[in-house]
C-alpha cells in the first residue's frame, strides 16, 4: 500500500514538473485546451496541464526578413533585378497562430508579390529618385495583408537595384553629358561676367584717356621684371608719355 502511494506521489511530481514552463520576456504562449483556444500566458513561469493543454510559443521580437532578388519590368519596360528587406513583429499572438499556418513564410511570399506589383507601376527614373515614397507604399500594402494575421510591418527598404549593362552605360553617358553641359554653362557665365567688367573698364578709360597711358606704363613695368625682355617704344608712345608728364605737372601746379 505504501509503495502504491509512493508511486502516485512520484507520478504527480513528474506530471507537475512536466507542466511547468518558462516563458521569456519577448515570448508569449498560446494555450489550447483539448484543441480549443483558451488564452495567452506569460512571460514568466506558467503551468500547462499535461495531455489536456497544448502550448505554442510565439516570439514578439522584430524579425528582419530578406526579400529575395527578383526580376521586375518597370513601367517604361526596363528589366531590373531588385532586392529588399522587411521588418515586422507579431502584435497579436493568438491570430499569428490561429489565422495563419506559417507567419514567416506568408509574410515573405506576400512581400515578394507586393514588391513586384508596386515597383512595376513606376518608371526607372522614378524608382531611382523616389525610393522613400515607394518603400512607404510597399510597406502600406504589405501591412494591410498581414494585419488579419496579427502581424505589423514596421518598415520595408529597397536595398539593391541591379540594372542591365546597356542601361548602365547609357546612364553613364547621360551623366557625363550633363556634367559637360554644366561645365559649359559655368564657362559661358564666366565669359559673360568678364566681358561685362571689361565693358565697364572701357567706359571708365574712355572718360579718362590718361588712365589708358598709365595702365600701359604699369604693364611695361611688369614686363621689365624679366631681365631678358626687350621693350620697343614707338614714337607716338613717347609723345603720349610727354603729355602724361605735362598733365601731372599741371595738376601739381594747380594744387
Amino acid at each position: 500500500m505504501n509503495q502504491i502511494i509512493l508511486y502516485v506521489i512520484y507520478f504527480v511530481v513528474i506530471v507537475l514538473a512536466a507542466g511547468l514552463k518558462v516563458i521569456k520576456e519577448y515570448e508569449r504562449s498560446v494555450i489550447f485546451f483539448l484543441g480549443k483556444y483558451k488564452g495567452m500566458r506569460g512571460p514568466g513561469l506558467i503551468f500547462v496541464i499535461p495531455i489536456f493543454e497544448k502550448m505554442v510559443k510565439v516570439s514578439l521580437r522584430t524579425v528582419t526578413m530578406d526579400i529575395p532578388s527578383q526580376k521586375i519590368i518597370t513601367k517604361d519596360n526596363v528589366s531590373i533585378d531588385i532586392a529588399a528587406v522587411a521588418y515586422y513583429h507579431v502584435v497579436d499572438s493568438s491570430k499569428a497562430v490561429i489565422s495563419i499556418e506559417n507567419v514567416y513564410s506568408a509574410v515573405n511570399q506576400i512581400s515578394q508579390t507586393t514588391v513586384r506589383n508596386v515597383v512595376g507601376q513606376f518608371m526607372l527614373d522614378q524608382l531611382l529618385s523616389q525610393t522613400l515614397d515607394i518603400n512607404n507604399q510597399i510597406k502600406t500594402v504589405i501591412d494591410s495583408h498581414t494585419e488579419p494575421w496579427g502581424v505589423q510591418v514596421t518598415a520595408v527598404e529597397i536595398k539593391d537595384i541591379i540594372l542591365p549593362d546597356n542601361m548602365q552605360r547609357a546612364m553613364a553617358k547621360e551623366a557625363e553629358a550633363e556634367r559637360e553641359r554644366r561645365a559649359k554653362i559655368v564657362a559661358a557665365q564666366g565669359e559673360f561676367q568678364a566681358a561685362e567688367k571689361l565693358g565697364q573698364a572701357a567706359d571708365l578709360i574712355a572718360a579718362h584717356p590718361v588712365a589708358l597711358q598709365l595702365r600701359t606704363l604699369q604693364t611695361m613695368a611688369e614686363i621689365s621684371v624679366e631681365k631678358n625682355s626687350t621693350i620697343i617704344f614707338p614714337a607716338q608712345f613717347m609723345t603720349t608719355v610727354k603729355e602724361v608728364i605735362d598733365t601731372i605737372k599741371a595738376d601739381n601746379i594747380g594744387k
